[in-house]
This record gives structure tokens, sequence and C-alpha cells, in this order.
């Protein structure tokens, strides 16, 4: 029993002492890779183990493809500019309208009006009350673009909910319902 205490003494002693190193020097790490991480080169030649990590996205996934960059600041020059400028890079097809209306409905017909007429759903519950209607304005190519991409008035952005031909398409079908107002 004594020789037990006299172990354990020691063992204590033992352990005290190597706790009470040198701090400035490296000490064990217990899992280094936790700490340092390996750094991988994923746009590297080679890939990941030998392995090509730029491959085609998982269905059903957005894709980054066709982000086309927008420099035309949210301003209301750059408003101006964009609706002296920006022209419609698409044709105007049948494809293209009938693209154009789908989104227009899930993202622009509950404020504007399936007509365009500024008479939505919100409108007509009075969540949003002033929503202009088509023809009572002078619109662009440009400037529906723009307002798309930045918002104006109470209205939000949806850069984010739309690519770039999206965008196109959508003011395809809102010129369309413009001319069918007048």
């Amino acid at each position: 029993m004594k020789s037990l205490k006299i172990i354990i003494a020691l063992a204590v002693v033992a352990t005290s002492l190597s706790s009470c190193n040198d701090k400035r020097k490296p000490q064990v790490q217990f899992m280094p890779d936790m700490y340092e991480s390996v750094p991988y080169n994923v746009n590297g030649a080679e890939g990941i183990n030998g392995k090509m990590v730029n491959k085609l996205p998982v269905a059903g996934t957005v894709s980054r493809n066709g982000v086309v960059a927008y420099d035309i600041p949210d301003t209301n020059d750059g408003y101006e500019k964009a609706k002296a400028e920006l022209k419609n890079p698409l044709p105007t097809t049948e494809v293209n309208l009938e693209k154009g209306k789908v989104l227009y409905d899930i993202y622009c017909a509950s404020c504007h009006g399936t007509k365009g007429d500024g008479n939505g759903v919100l409108s007509q519950r009075d969540k949003f009350n002033g929503i202009p209607n088509y023809a009572d304005r002078e619109l662009t190519p440009g400037n529906i673009y723009h307002v798309i991409m930045y918002g104006k008035g109470v209205m939000g952005s949806h850069a984010s909910q739309l690519q770039y031909n999206e965008r196109w398409q959508v003011v395809q079908y809102v010129e369309k319902l413009r001319s069918e107002l007048k």
C-alpha cells in the first residue's frame, strides 16, 4: 500500500514537471490536421488527387453559367444611361416571349398584374399601392432591365432570381404587354 502511494506521488510530480515546460517551443499536437489544413488548389490542372474538379452541376441546381457582368451603377444617372443605351440582345421570338411570360407570371404578375396594368393580387389586397400601369410610363428595354437588376421604389431587385437571358425574356414580355395596353 505504501509503495502504491509512492508511485502515485511520483506520477503526479512527473506530470506536473512535464506540463511546466517551455511554452515558447512548439508542443506536440494531438491531431495536427485539425489545426493546419492541407491546402488544395482546386483550379489546378491536376485537380485533387489527380481527379478533375470542374464537373457539370448537380441536376436541379442553379448553374452559374450565363452570368454576365452588369457595370451600370444603381444611380439616377445609371438609370438614365440604361434607358438610353441598353438594347435587348435576344431576338424577339415566340420561344423567348413564352419563356418571358412564364417568368413574368412567377415574379412580376403578383404586383404588376397579368396584363401589366398594375392591378396584381398584392395591389388588390392593398399590400402595395401605386403600382404603375406600363402604358403610363416611358419604358425602354434598358430601363426595364435596369429595374429588374436593381429594383426601384418599393420593388426589390430580381437579379438573383433571374439569369441574364431570363431577364431579357421578361423585358420582351413586358414590352409586349405594354404594346397591348396602348
